[in-house]
């Protein structure tokens, strides 16, 4: 990203990760994010969408927000006559806070960094990676649905593994906690293992029966 700018608009939001390369629609109606909106479009269309730590705060000027972000631009836009938007953010990049920035605006500025995905692995082993993560994925959609059919394409086709992770923890209903952390995960292959073992470990509990059967003895 050659044109990344350093300081960016913050919009801090509970239980809402984005991600690289995903498209989120968005309301926006506080005059603050209003205003925020505002100077976007008016410049380079660039919001970070950052999660609250505490999914009960509201998002004040005091309210805690975790250390990574993801930078989005704004590729739709729909504004109402009484100053509402509706908008389409597309993620960009992860994105590192460094510290917050003082402002005469009404929202949240912060100094960051851009978090770079980072991988160790080979062919061989991203291959495994995406072949292990299939078989955790696939077999929870039915097998002649539209998604399976859209999922089997995404692996079999030549998306990156970080990227395909990146759709997968957007996508999936995981709990708002663990798609932060992948979020603030650069490395590949501990995105794909992460996703892995927790649909390893979903699939298992599906599959208990409940109540549990009691022994004769």
């Amino acid at each position: 990203m050659s044109d990344f700018p350093t300081i960016v608009r913050l919009f801090p939001l509970p239980n809402l990760v984005l991600f690289p390369r995903v498209v989120q629609g968005l309301h926006i109606f506080e005059t603050r994010y209003r205003q925020m909106t505002a100077d976007a479009l008016a410049s380079d269309k660039r919001i970070a969408l950052v999660m609250l730590r505490l999914a009960t705060q509201y998002p004040t000027i005091e309210a805690d927000i975790a250390d990574v972000a993801c930078l989005g631009e704004i590729i739709g836009h729909e504004q109402f006559p009484d100053g509402r938007y509706n908008l389409r953010l597309r993620g960009l990049h992860r994105v590192r806070i460094l510290e917050e920035v003082p402002s005469d605006r009404l929202y949240r500025l912060a100094r960051v960094d851009l978090l770079p995905e980072t991988t160790s692995a080979d062919l061989a082993e991203l291959t495994r990676w995406r072949r292990d993560l299939a078989a955790v994925v696939l077999p929870r959609f039915a097998d002649n649905s539209l998604a399976r059919q859209q999922l089997q394409e995404l692996f079999d086709g030549d998306t990156p593994l970080g990227e395909v992770c990146d759709i997968l923890a957007y996508a999936l209903p995981l709990p708002a906690e663990l798609k932060q952390a992948l979020l603030a995960e650069p490395q590949v292959e501990r995105r794909a293992e992460t996703l892995i073992d927790t649909l390893r470990v979903s699939a298992a509990r599906a599959e208990r029966p409940f109540p549990p059967p009691f022994s004769v003895n």
